[in-house]
């Protein structure tokens, strides 16, 4: 049978772990008694450099739980990297791999689904949310304009889709050829090209804890997934630009009839309005290009996106090397 690894990025997960541990353990054994995965499948802790103790009760279940292994990353590398790193580790031990997380908003009883398309011959299969009820109208409102957004500028996303995914072992391989430290996983999976589909569930209020995604993370992992996946920003600028000189020239030809007729040239409010106007749309767009250009610079230096610390496995492969 084929092994699965449900992959569980945490940072700060003290409150939740013990009933995740529990809810994905009761998931996995339900699945092995039913003959869809194997014996030795277990679920992947990784520790993003938490400052409460959820190291501690990562280390500790895996010494009393056959079916949690750990994975201690050295310090804290963001949510999109921990992911990353989990799957990158599962892929050597593991024929199949959920990613899922720590918050049990996502259904884990969904799994089940997962792995019965996946031998059905689905190499991907991505979680989806049938509805948004749990979240605030303002939450949503930002979310739908998210997803719409990111489809306008040309990259490929799956609509109430988050990280909540199965990949096949080929998957995560092809995924592992994607070198970019800016990392959206969002945007890159769809990019891998096999046979995929989706599952869907209703998503759930948070089992304990806080968010760790409050609205300026939200919006800077939105901005990082736009510039990472299309030039299309940098185009509208370019559009703005002849936009701006079209309207210079044709309030020059005003000016000039206006002055020929003997009429008084504008004052100076439409002046300085307009100088503010550009010296906006200037800053602006060398903010934007800038970005762009800073992404280009973290890509060249080539810095690994995270180091390993130490792995709590049950597998026979020492993966800690």
């Amino acid at each position: 049978m084929d092994r699965l690894a449900i992959v569980v990025p945490c940072y700060n997960e003290e409150a939740v772990f013990p009933e995740t541990a529990k809810r994905l353990t009761q998931v996995l054994q339900d699945l092995i008694k039913k003959g869809k995965i194997a014996e030795n499948s277990f679920a992947l802790f990784v520790n993003d450099g938490s400052k409460d103790k959820t190291w501690e009760l990562i280390a500790a279940e895996y010494h009393q739980n056959p079916y949690v292994s750990g994975l201690k990353l050295a310090g804290n590398v963001g949510h999109q990297n921990a992911l990353l790193a989990g799957l990158m580790t599962a892929k050597e031990m593991a024929d199949i791999t959920v990613s899922i997380d720590a918050d049990l908003q996502d259904d884990v009883n969904v799994i089940e689904e997962m792995v019965d398309r996946y031998h059905e011959g689905f190499d991907i299969v991505y979680g989806v949310r049938s509805e948004r009820k749990t979240d605030t109208a303002f939450k949503k409102w930002t979310a739908q304009a998210f997803y719409k957004l990111m489809h306008a500028m040309g990259a490929k996303s799956v609509y109430n889709h988050a990280d909540f995914r199965l990949m096949s072992k080929r998957a995560v391989e092809a995924l592992s050829q994607y070198k970019e430290r800016n990392l959206f996983l969002r945007g890159l999976v769809p990019l891998i090209g096999y046979n995929t589909t989706t599952v869907y569930y209703k998503r759930s209020e948070r089992f304990a804890g806080e968010s760790k995604y409050p609205l300026k993370k939200m919006l800077s992992f939105a901005f990082d997934g736009i510039t990472s996946f299309s030039i299309r920003p940098i185009t509208l600028i370019a559009m703005l630009g002849l936009i701006i000189i079209l309207l210079s020239i044709g309030a020059a030809i005003y000016t000039l009839i206006s002055f020929c007729l003997g009429h008084a040239a504008p004052g100076w409010a439409s002046i300085m309005l307009s100088i503010w106007f550009l010296g906006g749309v200037q800053l602006l767009s060398i903010g934007l290009i800038g970005q762009y250009i800073g992404k280009v610079y973290i890509e060249v230096k080539e810095r690994p996106r995270y180091n390993i610390e130490t792995v709590l496995t049950h597998n026979t492969t020492d993966l800690s090397r």
